[in-house]
């Protein structure tokens, strides 16, 4: 048996998708941090949804903190804006689970209804989300978290992750002020900045995203994100400094 973790805050744009997709296995845990919005309400509609209402401490913390709550000792984790296909649902279900093994997925990241074939962290995009939490669990990052899979087999699975992270501009602002923050209390005295170190890694990460990672032929979308991911990168290193 498998538990579905999703984290959630003002949810409420994207969650309906996700919980319709995600209707056939027997416990979904929503942990949401401060909804304020529909989110709770709409989580309530499901019988499948089991609702935990908490603080925030990071993502790495909050997902570990989710799947220690969990029914079942295999976590399928999911962002509040992924959407599982039905092919993908039926093969994790029907899935021969190796707790010695971790399972990735090819995530599509659409932007404006365009399925984006370009841009950094954008394509490709493969995600480990399938894991039994006695063999393994989220590392500690409050940003960037990631499955730990020292000593595991990673097995990749056949069907996609639908994703659709940026709704509106608001959204990317919202995310690039959450993400440059988190970032910089992170790197707090690990990791040095200044306001030269800022501009350069915001060029740096806006060149890769538009000419190495091909951004330039997904049209405006990928000239947007590529701008978005170099604003980011140059906020981070400058609420680093500030830090």
């Amino acid at each position: 048996m498998i538990t579905v973790t999703i984290l959630t805050k003002n949810s409420e744009n994207s969650l309906k998708a996700t919980l319709d997709s995600v209707k056939d296995f027997s416990e979904v845990l929503l942990f949401d941090t401060g909804s304020t919005d529909q989110t709770l309400k709409i989580a309530a509609e499901y019988p499948n949804v089991k609702i935990i209402q908490d603080t925030f401490i990071g993502f790495g913390p909050t997902h570990n903190k989710a799947s220690s709550l969990a029914t079942y000792d295999w976590i399928l984790s999911l962002d509040s804006d992924e959407v599982l296909t039905d092919s993908l649902s039926k093969e994790i279900l029907t899935l021969a689970l190796d707790p010695k093994s971790i399972y990735q997925i090819q995530r599509k990241n659409y932007f404006n209804g365009k399925w984006i074939k370009g841009c950094g962290g954008w394509h490709p995009d493969w995600v480990i989300r399938l894991y039994n939490r006695t063999a393994t669990r989220f590392s500690g990052d409050a940003v960037h978290e990631k499955i730990i899979s020292k000593g595991l087999f990673v097995r990749a699975l056949a069907f996609p992750i639908l994703h659709t992270p940026y709704r509106n501009m608001s959204d990317f602002l919202a995310k690039m002020q959450t993400y440059s923050t988190l970032f910089a209390e992170q790197n707090k005295g690990r990791k040095s900045a200044s306001l030269l170190k800022a501009l350069l890694h915001g060029w740096s990460a806006f060149l890769k995203s538009y000419l190495l990672k091909r951004g330039c032929f997904c049209g405006k979308e990928g000239f947007i994100i590529s701008l978005y991911n170099g604003h980011t990168a140059f906020y981070k290193y400058l609420k680093l400094s500030e830090k």
